[in-house]
């Protein structure tokens, strides 16, 4: 199963939350915690990573807090999840070292690999503003992008590689 960590979570979360209600004031992390059940430390570690990275801008003061560096309609999931994770990686012949020890009789390499490039080009096409909208059809809507393997099945999570 494809799966995001908890911090990626959070950060999608934090964003989601400031497109929706962050445009009037900015909104304290602890807020934010209180919100939604977030451990207040990881979510400020996590904002503060944002910050870092350009999605947030971090405002001082009582009335301070957390505000969105840019319009959520162009920030993109695949990016969030890849400046708090790292790269997502589906399987290790699809990493920058490219190889196991199966390389040469492997025969899903590329099935995985146009699997893999589906999951990206979805994520990539989903924004903050996307997930702001409580349309069900924008994820059938997506998905319909994807070519996938029969069954629809999508088994590999970023954290945990398989070997092909």
């Amino acid at each position: 199963m494809l799966k995001l960590t908890r911090k990626a979570d959070y950060g999608l979360i934090s964003l989601k939350h400031l497109a929706t209600h962050g445009l009037e004031r900015p909104a304290s992390a602890k807020e934010m915690a209180e919100t939604y059940g977030i451990p207040a430390p990881i979510l400020s570690k996590v904002l503060q990573k944002l910050v870092r990275e350009g999605f947030l801008v971090s405002e001082q003061g009582t009335n301070g807090g957390y505000r969105l560096a840019r319009e959520a309609s162009a920030i993109t999931t695949l990016e969030v999840i890849r400046a708090i994770d790292g790269p997502i990686i589906l399987t290790t012949c699809l990493s920058r070292q490219g190889e196991c020890e199966l390389t040469g009789q492997c025969t899903v390499r590329e099935p995985l690999r146009k699997v893999h490039e589906g999951i990206l080009r979805l994520l990539e096409n989903i924004t903050i503003a996307d997930l702001t909208t409580d349309d069900d059809t924008l994820a059938a809507a997506r998905l319909t992008t994807l070519s996938l393997a029969p069954h629809g099945a999508l088994t590999a999570s970023p954290r945990k590689q398989t070997q092909c």
